[in-house]
């Protein structure tokens, strides 16, 4: 099983997720939704698209854009739509389950 975790929280959990770039993109259903807030920033990637954030929030405490998704990516890029991928201090533990 493979986690995200900030600030002592499970952002998102899941047996496997897809890897580009180094970056782990988990699928949106395994998101623990109540710590991410959409932000207004925009990124575009050549290859990708156009990247939306989340910014997550635990308590009082925020890091902001520190989650990033792809609504509508490239064809090259359609196996990572809506996955959210995460950097700014979140840490990515576990490992990837077998496929089955």
């Amino acid at each position: 099983m493979i986690r995200a975790l900030w600030n002592g929280v499970v952002l998102a959990q899941a047996p496997r997720t897809v890897v580009v770039e180094g970056n782990h993109y988990f699928p949106p259903e395994t998101l623990n939704r109540e710590y991410f807030s959409d932000s207004s920033t925009r990124t575009l990637c050549p290859w990708k698209g156009l990247a939306r954030y989340y910014t997550l929030t635990d308590g009082g405490a925020a890091n902001p854009d520190a989650a990033w998704y792809y609504p509508k990516p490239s064809f090259l890029a359609r196996r990572i739509k809506n996955h959210v991928a995460f950097w700014r201090g979140v840490s990515i533990e576990g490992s990837q389950e077998p496929e089955q």
